[in-house]
């Protein structure tokens, strides 16, 4: 399913427009996006948590040249399931 499979099949179960849909969607995006920019956590009590990890420096190599190159820290963006998303996908 992607964004406008999901936009369309809420606005078919709740008898939404589409165009409102969008907009609650992509305010829901946009929300969660700057949420984790800011090095917040979201929390959706039953579906999940977004949240941000550190990813540690570590030595990798080039795959084309065969090379040992660093790669450096960064922050990443996670999500952990919650319980009642985990017992739907069982």
């Amino acid at each position: 399913m992607n964004k406008n499979d999901l936009i369309g099949n809420i606005a078919r179960k709740s008898g939404l427009t589409k165009k409102d849909v969008e907009l609650v969607v992509n305010g829901f995006l946009d929300e969660v996006t700057d949420a984790l920019g800011s090095g917040e956590k979201v929390q959706l009590i039953g579906f999940g948590t977004f949240e941000t990890r550190k990813r540690s420096g570590r030595s990798g190599r080039n795959p084309q040249t065969g090379a040992t190159i660093q790669i450096p820290e960064s922050t990443v963006p996670a999500f952990k399931a919650g319980s009642k998303l985990k017992e739907a996908v069982k």
